[in-house]
């Protein structure tokens, strides 16, 4: 009788992937049936939950409350932008967003205020999806997850970067009072990022319908990620073309800058808003700081 041979398990696991990834490339939307029933979901827990939070959130809140509320968020997200910076190699502007958040944690009362935009010090938007990319690794399928919305296997594993990166994610370890602190404080940061992408669900409904919806969500949300892995050095593409989808009654093309899925999660967006936290839904609209965005509910 032969000796049994022993398994290499790194190599059988490599071998997986590599037969998963070369299945996957004989079809642009492998997953398509998956997602549908993801985006379906978020869009059911949106309306239900994130989508009346944020009301209430937004017709409670000053504006000057919730001006502070973003930026708290947003400096939180520097830290994660820095690191990102410095794993691309991008050394200027590591040293601008470590320069931006050093003053606003110190003279912005911990972010609260953005005074480094006032020393023109503007806000990057780095993630470590697009490390990922900038080093190389390809994208994958299209995949929507429910919660976080629009991403791929590429921004997945992104995803638990940016989480590593979150000084929040480890506080939450601890328990008791800090813990809940910290749930609250990511329940907050939920219904601000929500409420700011009330105004542009019409928007969304007028690009697209619900005929078309999905293919719209996921045309943008890839083409915004892949704007962003190459910092805008990207070949036009006429087969989708986000300025004729989405004009005003004069005919002139809205310029919003677009990405979809909540955070991390997908829509337009007509004005910029803060880094986008994981939320569900099922529409994210893009905003031009990040990668995953927040998804709206479905038309009425």
């Amino acid at each position: 009788m032969k000796p049994q041979q022993s398994i290499n398990t790194p190599l059988l696991l490599s071998s997986l992937v590599f037969a998963l990834l070369s299945g996957c490339a004989s079809s642009t939307d492998p997953w398509k049936g998956w997602n549908q029933g993801a985006q379906s979901f978020n869009d059911g827990l949106d309306k239900g939950i994130i989508k009346p939070v944020a009301q209430g959130y937004q017709y409670i809140t000053p504006d000057v409350i919730d001006k502070g509320v973003s930026n708290f968020f947003s400096n939180i997200n520097d830290i994660g932008v820095t690191v990102n910076d410095l794993l691309q190699f991008k050394i200027l502007q590591g040293g601008m967003d470590a320069s931006r958040l050093l003053v606003n944690s110190t003279v912005g009362i911990a972010g609260v205020m953005d005074i480094a935009q006032m020393i023109d010090l503007p806000k990057h938007h780095e993630d470590f999806g697009q490390t990922l990319g900038v080093w190389g690794i390809p994208t994958g399928p299209y995949l929507v997850l429910p919660i976080f919305g629009s991403s791929s296997p590429r921004d997945t594993v992104g995803l638990i970067g940016d989480a590593l990166l979150n000084p929040l994610t480890y506080v939450s370890f601890i328990g008791g009072a800090a813990g809940a602190a910290t749930a609250g404080s990511k329940v907050v940061d939920i219904a601000d990022t929500r409420a700011d992408l009330l105004s542009t669900e019409k928007v969304l409904n007028e690009a697209s319908s619900d005929k078309n919806r999905y293919d719209f969500i996921k045309d943008a949300y890839q083409q915004r990620r892949e704007y962003l892995v190459k910092d805008g050095n990207v070949p036009e593409d006429d087969s989708f073309d986000i300025e004729a989808e989405i004009t005003d009654d004069t005919g002139s093309a809205d310029k919003a800058t677009t990405t979809l899925n909540t955070d991390n999660t997908d829509a337009v967006k007509t004005q910029p808003i803060k880094p986008v936290v994981p939320l569900a839904t099922d529409t994210a609209i893009a905003d031009p700081t990040p990668k995953h965005v927040l998804e709206l509910s479905s038309p009425e």
